[in-house]
């Protein structure tokens, strides 16, 4: 356990460096290097959430659940009001204080991964049946991923939506209840996009982006030049092009584009390498939780990390549609990597409660009570 858990802290850390190098690299020339110091001052933050939230037990989040999830979907309903929320690009997904943003859903994910969590261990003998398994805890993600949708936010909807189908899964509901609603969700997303202009725009120049490229392609082709010109090497820290008020939000969606340009396809595939290890590192604190909660917890964490992780890079490079997510440590965005960070903590807690016990999940015993664990070691 404490290698796995060194792997994840040098994986984060070393995540975290890098991004700061870049996107003081994207902002060199041009650029608003007020980024820099926000994202300094959100990651000092982040850090120091991070090792309270590390020295906390995990499971405090089972008994006081209520509070990020009624207090996440509070504030999801209220980013929506004209009053309170900060309408960007035709969505309204921000709040505003001075020269400082915070995105509510990015407090969503984890309130939602939470619910899922205490939910699959409080019920999880009655988790392969329909109503009590699917329909009462798709209520609760319903509510979620409906106020999410309609800020609008269509990629961190999905995501979310692919955390929860997993987590439930997981947790031991039946393929034959999950599939109807994963087709129905899909059907009902491709028709909100087919009457949706500007994504459905950005879906036609997913298949031909050289042919959009003066339209809604234009993000994408110019992020495949950049990738394009790098080869395998790069241009050199700094010396990368598309940065020059080319390539919109370069500092944050699109970052991955800059790290390929200018220090080429080595350094792209040594950041895919990384978030390989922080998975598989958090899969294995996971797996050896104490108790059922901690490894729902802890699975759920680590797919939305690696999930959204591969989602940006594959936006990137065109291998799927455009949608707005940023890239977990790297991407400039304060809310996003406070939160990213909140989360590696949780995984570190539940690595320290795991030190001492394998694998025990499913505490139930033959009278269907469930076994409590024994306390936290220090």
């Amino acid at each position: 356990m404490r290698t796995a858990t060194m792997f994840l802290i040098l994986s984060v850390a070393g995540l975290l460096t890098f991004g700061m190098v870049m996107l003081y690299s994207s902002v060199l020339y041009g650029g608003d290097q007020s980024y820099l110091i926000k994202q300094l001052a959100w990651s000092a933050m982040g850090l120091l959430l991070c090792l309270a939230t590390a020295l906390t037990d995990y499971r405090l989040l089972k008994k006081f659940f209520w509070i990020p999830v009624v207090g996440s979907l509070i504030l999801l309903a209220l980013v929506l009001h004209p009053e309170f929320g900060k309408e960007y690009n035709g969505a309204r997904r921000w709040f505003r204080v001075g020269a400082y943003g915070f995105q509510p859903s990015e407090l969503g994910k984890l309130g939602l991964i939470i619910f899922v969590a205490w939910y699959g261990d409080r019920y999880k003998r009655f988790m392969p049946t329909f109503l009590r398994g699917l329909a009462l805890p798709g209520l609760v993600i319903g509510c979620f991923l409906g106020l999410i949708f309609v800020e609008p936010d269509r990629g961190t909807t999905v995501l979310l939506a692919a955390v929860s189908v997993v987590m439930l899964l997981i947790a031991g509901a039946q393929w034959k209840f999950v599939i109807p609603p994963i087709i129905t969700g899909a059907v009902l997303l491709g028709i909100s996009l087919s009457v949706d202009e500007m994504r459905m725009a950005r879906l036609e120049a997913w298949f031909d982006p050289e042919a959009a490229k003066n339209g809604a392609g234009f993000q994408t082709w110019l992020s495949l030049l950049a990738l394009g010109s790098g080869g395998i090497e790069g241009l050199g820290l700094g010396n990368g092009r598309q940065k020059l008020g080319f390539l919109p939000l370069k500092e944050s969606d699109f970052i991955f584009s800059i790290i390929g340009e200018e220090l080429g396809l080595v350094a792209c595939l040594a950041v895919v390498i990384v978030f390989m290890v922080l998975v598989i590192a958090g899969v294995f604190i996971a797996a050896r939780a104490r108790d059922n909660f901690g490894f729902l917890l802890g699975s759920g964490i680590v797919f939305l990390i690696g999930l959204q992780a591969f989602i940006n890079i594959g936006v990137v490079t065109n291998t799927l549609p455009n949608k707005g997510l940023a890239l977990p440590f790297i991407s400039y965005g304060g809310t996003s990597l406070l939160m990213k960070l909140v989360c590696v903590g949780i995984l570190i807690s539940i690595a320290r409660g795991g030190h001492a016990e394998s694998v025990s999940v499913g505490f139930h015993n033959s009278d269907g009570a469930l076994n409590e664990p024994e306390p936290m070691p220090a």
